[in-house]
């Protein structure tokens, strides 16, 4: 074998794209946590290879409560801009707190004004709350997503009793097993991610 050819030949094999991820800040509540939530996750995939990553604010979107197929003008504008951010994901993370036994509205609005955009991709979850962490919003958000087509991914992060967990500057107090679970969790994101890519691309999805 010529070495200087194969030396070559490895050279210029083609690399893999970053896998396009959104992730989704499902509260708008004043004084919300979510921010603090937010940045922590964002902490850890900056250290991943493989993710690129676009902070989609429930909270900066103000979209038209009121389902409509010809939505106004300014409405219609937004939606087009929020549209496209989610078309061009590959993936999503949604980081959501649990209100009232579920997740906040205007989660379930972005959600709703929207179809095609979550087909056939994955969906991760990372929640907080009270003693609960924010489960029985993800186990709601996993029944949804089913019914769009998504992929909802098994392993989650949820911080239980999340106020108490991170400190003033927004560090998480012990952050061994969180770490852990949120590797896991871009681990298993990144793998279903590929793989739906580049069966998309193979196949449109249709249904």
């Amino acid at each position: 074998m010529d070495l200087t050819t194969a030396g070559t030949t490895a050279t210029t094999l083609p690399t893999t794209a970053p896998l396009k991820v959104a992730v989704i800040v499902a509260s708008n509540r004043e004084g919300r946590f979510a921010p603090v939530v937010a940045a922590w996750f964002q902490s850890r995939t900056e250290g991943h290879p493989g993710i690129e990553t676009d902070v989609v604010d429930v909270a900066a979107l103000d979209l038209p409560t009121a389902l409509s197929h010809s939505p106004g003008p300014e409405g219609g504008a937004r939606l087009a801009e929020i549209s496209g951010r989610l078309a061009a994901a590959d993936a999503f993370v949604v980081i959501t707190p649990e209100y009232n036994h579920s997740y906040p509205a205007p989660l379930k609005n972005l959600i709703d004004w929207h179809f095609t955009e979550w087909q056939a991709k994955p969906v991760a979850f990372v929640s907080y709350g009270g003693v609960s962490g924010g489960l029985r919003a993800v186990e709601h958000l996993r029944q949804v997503f089913a019914e769009l087509h998504a992929v909802s991914i098994r392993d989650s992060v949820s911080f239980h009793n999340a106020g108490a967990l991170f400190d003033d500057e927004g560090r998480h107090r012990d952050p061994v097993g969180p770490d852990a679970a949120a590797k896991t969790l871009l681990d298993q994101l990144l793998w279903w991610g590929r793989a739906l890519k580049d069966a998309r691309a193979a196949h449109p999805y249709g249904v």
